[in-house]
């Protein structure tokens, strides 16, 4: 099984995916890419808990 907090093989290749194409931003795009990914993790975390809370 694998640990949570460690990436499976799948993951590890689209994290470098995703760091070619950031290498590619300007320093605006990233930040605001950033932001963006910030919101949705939030986003997730009230999702969870509300299912958490639900279940």
């Amino acid at each position: 099984m694998q640990m949570p907090g460690k990436l499976t093989l799948e993951q590890q290749f689209k994290m470098k995916v995703y760091e070619d194409q950031v290498q590619a931003l300007t320093q605006e795009e990233a930040q605001t890419y950033l932001l963006e990914v910030l919101r949705q993790m939030m986003v997730k975390d009230n999702i969870v808990k509300h299912l958490m809370k639900n279940a």
